[in-house]
């Protein structure tokens, strides 16, 4: 079977992280990199013997491109999915999905207008001990979501601010810890609620980061039209960091939850993942005793590969799948759409004062 022919876009650090999961697939192949900087581009490309351009459509038709995997800025992620989509590739973008819900609706759209696939990267869905979660809902193991709450507690200091130039403002990050940090958490916590929310009441706060423009603490209170409600509580704001969690709670007692993150919070070509995610609540009847074992497991999973190309790997993988076997990614543009419906809202109740109400 012929490969898929993949180009990324960007020559930065979260490209970094996928190109190293790309080259690791056997039935895809690495073949061009755009970056915006000619010189930067080339040297990125000459790592992975891939070709360098400097224009998106050019590179997709140039190389015949199967897939492309967007690393750019996220006010940038429209730009990039509508040159690749059309000319004929089918797209992946990083997290989060866009900074405003018109670019999502944008990169739907052209999805849709092209018969072109569209997922959004969101890798700690296939943490094992995440999966664990998902499994236990849909076998109806704690009744039916009833309270979730997802909490992310690092740090960032001046120094990452500082890694890049678009980081910190509105015009070129989108937001803060809503929009860069926090949407894994996010978008685990409305995976898991059922993803149809009806209300939120959110406020954010700069703490200690006098040198950026956006958030780096939010809160918020979710009512989901299933009946279940969610608390959020995201902070870049605790030195040097503590933890990400997830837990749902069941309507029959039952509570599961995942620790996606511990330590200093992992940064993307800076630092490395400090303990490995894990499975930190259960109370399953009959299944307490499990966490040991899963602990054993998720342990031994962390020693044996590198986590970071690891779990990009496996994402960028689905998706290659998703194109040869012409089925959904796992995370498509409409469930990437999920997670800036949750910021945006979060940022308009602050602004308004108010409880914002869906559709967004």
């Amino acid at each position: 079977m012929e490969k898929i022919r993949v180009g990324v876009v960007g020559s930065g650090k979260a490209a970094g992280m996928h190109a190293d999961g790309i080259v690791n697939i056997k039935n895809a192949s690495l073949v061009a990199i755009h970056s915006r900087s000619k010189e930067r581009g080339e040297a990125f490309a000459g790592k992975y013997g891939a070709k360098a351009y400097q224009d998106i459509a050019d590179m997709v038709s140039a190389e015949k491109l199967d897939m492309v995997t967007v690393c750019s800025p996220h006010p940038n992620h429209l730009e990039a999915v509508e040159a690749a989509m059309s000319q004929g590739a089918h797209v992946l973008v990083e997290k989060p999905l866009a900074s405003t819900l018109e670019d999502c609706d944008a990169m739907i759209a052209a999805s849709k207008k092209y018969g072109k696939k569209l997922g959004m990267v969101s890798q700690r869905r296939i943490l094992p001990a995440s999966q664990r979660i998902r499994q236990a809902i849909d076998a109806g193991k704690v009744g039916k979501p009833a309270l979730g709450i997802a909490q992310l507690l690092g740090w960032r200091g001046e120094e990452y601010y500082k890694s890049d130039p678009w980081r910190g403002s509105w015009e070129h990050e989108g937001g803060g810890v809503l929009v860069n940090q926090a949407p894994h958490q996010i978008d685990l916590l409305q995976w898991y609620m059922g993803g149809e929310m009806e209300s939120l009441y959110g406020v954010w706060n700069n703490i200690n980061h006098p040198y950026i423009e956006v958030d780096d603490t939010a809160v918020a209170i979710i009512k989901f039209k299933g009946g279940g409600i969610a608390n959020l509580i995201l902070s870049n704001s605790q030195k040097p960091g503590l933890y990400g969690k997830v837990h749902i709670h069941g309507s029959n007692g039952a509570s599961v939850g995942v620790q996606t993150d511990g330590g200093a919070m992992f940064i993307a070509g800076i630092s490395k993942v400090q303990e490995p995610p894990k499975t930190d609540l259960w109370t399953v009847p009959g299944e307490e005793g499990l966490v040991a074992q899963w602990e054993k497991e998720d342990v031994d999973l962390f020693h044996r590969e590198d986590p970071i190309e690891y779990f990009i790997r496996a994402q960028n993988q689905d998706f290659v799948d998703a194109i040869i076997n012409d089925r959904p990614p796992m995370v498509d543009g409409k469930e990437g759409r999920k997670t800036v419906e949750l910021f945006t809202a979060i940022y308009r109740s602050m602004k308004e004062g108010k409880e914002i109400k869906w559709p967004l």
